[in-house]
């Protein structure tokens, strides 16, 4: 089974990811590797940093080694630029846009919430956190589950503002307007290195 079990935070430490997607970690958390050695500095290699760069930004949209790989994929064989149109399609999963939202404290638990159900998209149920969400769409919360989703809402102390996204909170519904742009999207990933690395 392909699905990580360990320690998340050194898992992600080790590749620098600084969020992992939780708004709840402070800013005092380590940022070395994890283990005996992990401060010890040394110069990595192109391909290590490939690598790593590969590893945080999968690591970041929690996607497995199969996904993030499918998603390369389909950017390489569209017009335009590969490493932002792959960054457009991570940022456009439903799970994500849950969590953009603040309709959830990490994206664990905005998948967790598509998987059990308590999510609508156009009016139909989606219970698979990959849905890619197309321009236009509109994300609703079940009824029954509207309790839970404010109490969600209420436990997060952030002024969210993303301009692709258009978030009514008091009725509990998100509108995906477009796509976001580059300058949009985290200005610490190096997508460039990610195309390198599989472009070996």
């Amino acid at each position: 089974m392909s699905r990580y079990t360990g320690p998340n935070n050194k898992l992600f430490r080790n590749f620098g990811v600084k969020d992992l997607s939780n708004r709840k970690l402070t800013s005092s958390m380590r940022t070395t590797a994890s283990g005996q050695h992990g401060a010890t500095r040394k110069k990595p290699s192109d391909y290590a940093l490939q690598l790593k760069e590969k590893q945080k930004i999968r690591l970041t949209y929690l996607v497995s080694e199969k996904q993030f790989a499918k998603y390369y994929e389909n950017a390489s064989r569209r017009t335009g630029v590969t490493g932002t149109i792959m960054l457009q399609i991570l940022e456009s999963r439903l799970d994500n846009v849950l969590f953009r939202a603040g309709f959830a404290i990490t994206r664990k638990q905005a998948r967790q919430i598509v998987n059990h159900a308590h999510i609508l998209v156009n009016g139909k149920k989606v219970d698979v956190p990959s849905y890619i969400l197309k321009a236009g769409d509109v994300v609703t919360v079940r009824e029954s589950s509207k309790g839970f989703i404010k109490s969600v809402i209420e436990s997060i102390d952030l002024a969210l503002n993303f301009a692709w996204i258009n978030v009514d909170k008091d009725n509990l519904q998100i509108t995906y307007d477009r796509v976001p742009n580059r300058e949009e999207m985290d200005p610490e990933f190096k997508e460039q290195l990610v195309i390198e690395y599989y472009s070996k």
